[in-house]
C-alpha cells in the first residue's frame, strides 16, 4: 500500500534484492504487484528479471501500463537471448541493463528496446569491465536512438572510480511524461 501515499512522482526499482519472475513467485503474487503499479500511473516502476523466459511465458497474462519499465539483465553474450524474449512481451517501455558487464556485446539488436543501462560489477571480487565495451555499446545505442545510461564503472571502490565515460556523464532515460 505503500505507493498509494506517496505524494509525489518517483521512479521506483521494483525488485532490487530479488526477482519477481522467479519460479518460486506465484502468479497471483505478480498480479498484485502488477496491480498496485496499474494504480499508480504516477510514478514510474522499474523491474528488471534474469528469467526472461518466465517473464515471457506469463506476460499476457498482466496489465501493461505505460509506467511500468521491463528490463532484462545481459551481462555478456552467453544470455543475450533474453533480449528477445524481453522483446516479444507486451511491456511498453523495455530496458536492457547490461550489469555488471562482464564480457564484450557486439551487435545488439536493440529494435523495440526504449533503454539501456551499462556498468561495471561492484564488490569485493569485482570482474573487470573493458572501456572498449561499454564504448562500443554506447555507440550501438546512439546508432539505434536508444537512450543510454552509464551507471558506474564498478571496482572495489565504485564511487572513488566514478560514471564518467570520456570526460562525460550518460544519464540518459526513455520521455516519460507522469500523469498527475
Amino acid at each position: 500500500n505503500i505507493p498509494y501515499t506517496w505524494k509525489s512522482s518517483k521512479v521506483v526499482f521494483v525488485n532490487s534484492m530479488s526477482d519477481l519472475f522467479h519460479k518460486e513467485i506465484s502468479l497471483d503474487f505478480i498480479q498484485s504487484v502488477f496491480s498496485v503499479m496499474n494504480d499508480n500511473p504516477n510514478h514510474i516502476f522499474q523491474v528488471l528479471t534474469k528469467r526472461a523466459e518466465r517473464l515471457f511465458e506469463i506476460h499476457r497474462q498482466l496489465n501493461w501500463t505505460q509506467n511500468i519499465w521491463m528490463g532484462v539483465s545481459v551481462e555478456d553474450k552467453k544470455v543475450i537471448d533474453r533480449i528477445d524474449y524481453l522483446r516479444e512481451t507486451d511491456a511498453k517501455v523495455k530496458f536492457l541493463s547490461c550489469e555488471p558487464l562482464i564480457g564484450p556485446l557486439d551487435n545488439l539488436n536493440l529494435k523495440n528496446i526504449d533503454w539501456l543501462i551499462a556498468g561495471g560489477e561492484s564488490g569485493h571480487r569485482p570482474r573487470p569491465v573493458k572501456a572498449d565495451w561499454i564504448l562500443d555499446i554506447q555507440d550501438q545505442c546512439e546508432n539505434a536512438g536508444v537512450p543510454f545510461f552509464f551507471k558506474q564503472w564498478g571496482g572495489r571502490n565504485k564511487k572513488a572510480n566514478g560514471r564518467e565515460l570520456n570526460g562525460k556523464t550518460y544519464d540518459e532515460m526513455p520521455d516519460y511524461q507522469f500523469q498527475l
